[in-house]
């Protein structure tokens, strides 16, 4: 993999997508932008300047080494099962959360343990999934800076994590590897416990900082 990968977002053009691939292009990373609507893709990544693409899913699942899914919940397998053959051989990163409205700020992890097991079950061995940027806030990253928080990142990969890390890194404070893809579960559980927060204090970015490293 070469030392800055190509990225492609499925769900570009969603809140986190869209924001991640502000961050990830202004930091000097090449960026294909995937959405159902290649026009829609085409649009927004244009932009973003040179380094921003758009596609459709496939398209960007084909040209990227690092493929970032962040598509709602309820359209997270038939996603997956529709880019599989484009996966073989790269990374994964699972931004997924199971959320299920209306009770959005209660955790509900699916019977699968977490969206990122479920990826990886379905996908085999052949993908390397990541699983990360659950916990990130959109607000600040269109607005043109960095989330004020640490990203966690879990996988069975130790390189694919490093990988990740480093990508986390540029969208957040730092990248906190936090372990094997089952540990996933808890951030995704937390995303619930930072809505709640969020509507309780009525902000709009809540996030975690990991002390004592």
């Amino acid at each position: 993999m070469p030392d800055r990968p190509i990225i492609g977002i499925i769900g570009g053009t969603g809140d986190l997508g869209s924001g991640l691939a502000k961050v990830w292009t202004a930091a000097g990373y090449e960026v294909v932008v995937g959405s159902r609507s290649r026009e829609k893709a085409e649009a927004f990544a244009n932009d973003l300047g040179s380094l921003a693409k758009g596609s459709d899913n496939a398209g960007a699942a084909a040209t990227a080494d690092v493929v970032v899914l962040a598509v709602p919940f309820a359209s997270h397998e038939t996603t997956l099962k529709e880019i599989e053959p484009l996966l073989q051989g790269k990374i994964l990163v699972d931004a997924v959360v199971p959320l299920v409205p209306p009770k959005v700020s209660v955790a509900q992890l699916p019977e699968g343990g977490s969206a990122a097991q479920i990826a990886q079950r379905l996908l085999g061995d052949g993908v390397r999934v990541v699983s990360a940027f659950h916990n990130v806030g959109a607000t600040k990253l269109h607005a043109g800076g960095r989330a004020d928080c640490d990203v966690l990142v879990f996988s069975d990969d130790k390189e694919a994590r490093d990988t990740v890390i480093e990508l986390a890194g540029v969208v957040g404070n730092r990248g906190v590897g936090g372990g094997s893809l089952g540990n996933s579960a808890a951030a995704e559980a937390l995303t619930s416990v930072l809505i709640w927060i969020n509507r309780n204090y009525k902000v709009s970015g809540a996030g975690i900082t990991i002390t004592g490293l």
